[in-house]
């Protein structure tokens, strides 16, 4: 710990604490919910982030704002994707769970049913995914695997992938109270978000270690976040609690999917992570 600055931490903990504040200020004098405040709530972290910098004249292309390495940012995406098919798979593994369509994946496309139909799905999720949605994606990871990742990072991997994970995850809680993913039990809700952003991050971290860049985790973040919704609408659950706690890309699905990376990361051996990760040392 002698390694992190608890100013500079401090003052990025307080930015993130001021704009939940601020959220649910704002939401109650506009008279609705912080779930329809939430894309603008996106970019907090990026804020929280970028005052740490000018405030303690920390380099944005020394936390991650940077190209890095083009063959590992073109990878993200499809690895979003080979989750989000992860998650599906032992989705409708699970009793009480079956494939089929609950909703329209994409309302005002038409798509082909069955197998085809999620495949074009995809497709079209990507396409969004890693332009539209990447950049409201980057409003978050500027912050988590930018600025917070560099700072926890003497940590070694897998704690500062933890301690980043665990942060991200009671930052929802001004939303997730509000129904956001777990409308049926949001107070429950927050402790399960939380717990999916400390398996999600791992992932994340090895991706931005590798392309030496935080926008491998925008990328990647806006993919999955373009494509999970198709899980809640092929993976037909029996009841709320199920379809909110299990089959779900925020759910023990989601969760068993990016456990299983972290599996892979560990088997193969996660990189070194220290502060030049992004400095294409």
């Amino acid at each position: 710990m002698s390694d992190i600055d608890r100013d500079r931490l401090g003052l990025f903990v307080g930015a993130l604490i001021a704009a939940a504040v601020l959220l649910v200020a704002a939401a109650r004098a506009l008279g609705v919910s912080t779930v329809a405040l939430a894309p603008v709530y996106m970019f907090s972290p990026l804020v929280a982030g970028l005052v740490v910098c000018l405030r303690h004249d920390v380099g944005v292309r020394e936390v991650g704002l940077r190209i890095g390495r083009p063959r590992w940012l073109l990878a993200a995406p499809f690895v979003a994707l080979g989750l989000v098919g992860v998650t599906l798979a032992v989705a409708v593994a699970v009793p009480g769970v079956a494939f089929g369509l609950d909703g329209d994946p994409l309302p005002g496309v038409g798509l082909p049913a069955g197998a085809l139909g999620v495949a074009a799905a995809l497709g079209l999720a990507l396409a969004l995914g890693a332009t539209v949605n990447a950049v409201f994606a980057f409003g978050e990871e500027f912050g988590w695997r930018g600025y917070l990742l560099w700072e926890l990072a003497p940590l070694g991997f897998w704690r500062a992938s933890l301690g980043v994970g665990a942060l991200w995850g009671v930052w929802h809680a001004p939303v997730v109270a509000a129904g956001y993913n777990y409308p049926s039990f949001p107070t429950v809700g927050v402790a399960v978000m939380t717990l999916a952003c400390v398996a999600f991050s791992p992932a994340y971290t090895f991706l931005v270690v590798r392309a030496e860049s935080a926008l491998a985790a925008a990328l990647l973040h806006g993919v999955f976040n373009g494509s999970a919704g198709l899980v809640l609408v092929y993976a037909v659950a029996e009841n709320a609690r199920i379809a909110e706690f299990v089959a779900s890309p925020v759910g023990a699905a989601g969760i068993a999917a990016f456990g299983l990376a972290a599996v892979a990361i560990a088997i193969r051996g996660a990189p070194t992570l220290d502060r030049s990760f992004a400095a294409g040392e």
